[in-house]
């Protein structure tokens, strides 16, 4: 799923994060008239949470951060996905969302599991970097430091400014 059809273009037009949300998926969520499509899974309230299950090579195309800030925007803070594009990753990570990639097989027990039942809890161990659904877990991969970030509510300016009494302490014991 590319970038595109996770925010248009056409709705780029702000300069903050915040009202992204609600065109997350506009061409899919909406007919021309602005009326909800009935099958879109997102405009069916079985479907809710703070984790979007995706498909394979999610937020491919262009290097849109609107696209994390739409799907944050939104309510989601994890994303899981067989794959991601990597600029998608970073922008996910640099804006509080958790991109979390499962193999393929999990991917689809999950996709499965929440068709037969929507409600059916799915749980992300950051801590742990676990992920798991129906009694089944897999091992999910982060860079330590955007972990810590994501743990501790951080964005870079914040992980620095939290370590600013160490770095203060550095700085007296050089000459």
């Amino acid at each position: 799923m590319d970038t595109d059809q996770i925010i248009p273009a056409r709705f780029l037009k702000a300069t903050t994060r915040e009202g992204f949300g609600q065109n997350l998926f506009r061409d899919w969520r909406y007919d021309n008239q602005d009326r909800p499509i009935a099958g879109f899974v997102l405009n069916n309230p079985a479907y809710k949470g703070k984790i979007l299950v995706a498909g394979k090579n999610f937020g491919c195309g262009s290097s849109r951060e609107h696209a994390a800030w739409a799907i944050h925007d939104y309510g989601f803070r994890v994303v899981a996905s067989s794959f991601f594009a990597d600029i998608f990753k970073n922008n996910a990570l640099n804006n509080g969302l958790l991109p979390v990639v499962v193999t393929e097989a999990f991917l689809q027990t999950i996709l499965a599991g929440i068709k037969a039942n929507p409600a059916a809890p799915i749980e992300v161990d950051l801590a742990n970097q676990t992920i798991t659904f129906n009694g089944q877990s897999e091992a999910f991969e982060i860079n330590p430091y955007k972990k810590s970030c994501l743990l501790n509510g951080h964005d870079d300016i914040d992980y620095l400014l939290a370590m600013k009494a160490d770095i203060e302490q550095f700085e007296r014991q050089q000459p």
